[in-house]
């Protein structure tokens, strides 16, 4: 599945910290959970990934 296919699969994201000083992003669906830990600079990164994918979905959208 590519960034341009669309899916019919609902999930939940849950993002917060963990014990041991690491960013989770926490998907669950109805058939599976996925964690994934980031340390802070790589979660850092994603952040700006993600600020930079909505400037240019804002751009797209009429």
């Amino acid at each position: 599945m590519g960034i341009n296919k669309q899916s019919d699969i609902a999930a939940n994201l849950q993002i917060g910290p963990t014990d041991q000083g690491m960013v989770r992003l926490f998907i669950e669906t109805e058939s599976i959970d996925i964690p994934l830990d980031f340390d802070p600079e790589e979660a850092e990164e994603i952040a700006e990934e993600l600020r930079a994918a909505a400037r240019r979905a804002r751009a797209i959208k009429p």
